[in-house]
């Protein structure tokens, strides 16, 4: 007979990809999506004002 083990909590814990690690560290690419967020909440206030 086989011995069931518990779960750990490193059996949950998600390991980021290439990929993700790449966007929050490339300081470019932070520096753009402030732009992007910038942009949007520029366009909100200004449609708000009228």
């Amino acid at each position: 007979m086989r011995k069931i083990e518990q779960y750990t909590q490193n059996d949950f814990t998600p390991v980021p990809s290439k990929f993700t690690v790449w966007r929050r560290t490339c300081v470019i690419w932070q520096f753009i999506q402030f732009l992007i967020i910038n942009v949007k909440m520029t366009v909100l206030i200004v449609k708000s004002h009228h």
